[in-house]
């Protein structure tokens, strides 16, 4: 058994979600839906705009999330990241630590800001981001953990990375490393603009094909260049071995590399889709590589995704991580 069932890269931030109007969205001309990089004076004057606002403060980054759901369900991860000398890297550092994730940020010196996610959640639930990456934008591959790698059952790419250079490389040199042992490899491709800027970096970091690739159906349409869910999902083979494409109050929709089947979403009062995917991604890692079936998979990160959009924020509670596992014991009896 490996010691670590999934190892991460991503960006390393810290998440501060606010409560707003799609007015105040138009107002602070922010596009919304989709992730946007700012610099760092633009992140000062939107949280200036946005003093009294409520909001809720967390350790982030789509990785991050994904890799906290790994472990609270009973796994171990490896996340490797970077963040500054400061007290939002010191936040996030301890963050990991508390949850026993084994990370790379112990080992080497830390220096610069540390990176912010500005998320907006409006009253459809629909999530607007704006990322200041700060020493995040200089993640390359000298914080990759080779010794790491090697001891897991999966790497998992935050497909955010293909917005740096430095980044990108990174993540091509995991994805090689991965293959070099044997490593399956699963990558989400995060976010419509990822797509629609940086496809060619996506499809340099698949390779020739990677095992398993997470995306929403905005992210499969737009990568595979069509308009109808039935070519996307034909497309998609050529690049993955199994992929799942979430599909919102219609389910997911999940190859696993034989055929098709599809989950239901569970129906819930949605507040705030931040987190969704990753909280999908997190749960559906965890079960195959504890041995259930993608379908089984499928089912229990649907209902771990429905717990997370019904509250306010990018990740499950204790209380509702041991309803995830209620479902998994269920399912185990029955099997």
């Amino acid at each position: 058994m490996k010691q670590f069932q999934v190892y991460g890269i991503g960006n390393a931030l810290v998440d501060i979600d606010f409560e707003v109007s799609k007015s105040t969205l138009e107002r602070l001309n922010i596009a919304k839906g989709v992730m946007t990089l700012i610099d760092e004076s633009t992140h000062h004057r939107l949280l200036e705009e946005l003093d009294g606002v409520k909001h809720l403060k967390a350790c982030g980054g789509s990785a991050a999330n994904t890799l906290f759901t790994v472990q609270q369900l009973g796994a171990k991860t490896f996340y490797s990241c970077k963040v500054g000398d400061d007290a939002a890297g010191d936040f996030f550092y301890q963050d990991m630590i508390a949850h026993g994730i084994h990370t790379n940020l112990y080992e080497i010196p830390r220096h610069g800001v540390t990176g912010k996610c500005i998320v907006m959640v409006t009253p459809d639930a629909d999530r607007t981001m704006n990322t200041f990456l700060g020493v995040s934008s200089s993640f390359s591959r000298e914080q990759l953990s080779e010794t790491a790698l090697k001891n897991s059952d999966f790497l998992y790419i935050e497909g955010y990375l293909v917005a740096s250079p430095l980044g990108c490389e990174a993540a091509m040199m995991a994805r090689q490393m991965a293959d070099k042992y044997n490593i399956k490899t699963a990558i989400t491709l995060s976010d419509p603009n990822m797509v629609n800027y940086f496809k060619e970096g996506l499809c340099a970091i698949i390779g020739n094909q990677v095992d398993l690739l997470f995306a929403n159906e905005s992210e499969a349409l737009l990568f595979t260049g069509t308009d109808r869910l039935d070519e996307a999902k034909e497309t998609l083979k050529k690049y993955a071995k199994s992929f799942v494409i979430t599909l919102g109050g219609r389910g997911a929709l999940i190859y696993d590399g034989h055929g098709f089947t599809q989950v239901d979403a569970y129906k819930v009062p949605v507040l705030d889709t931040v987190g969704a995917g990753d909280v999908f991604a997190g749960t559906f890692l965890y079960a195959i590589t504890k041995g259930y079936s993608y379908y089984e998979a499928g089912k229990l990160a649907s209902f771990a995704a429905s717990k997370v959009v019904s509250k306010f924020g990018p990740r499950l509670t204790d209380a509702e991580i041991d309803e995830v596992r209620q479902i998994i014991v269920k399912q185990s009896v029955s099997a």
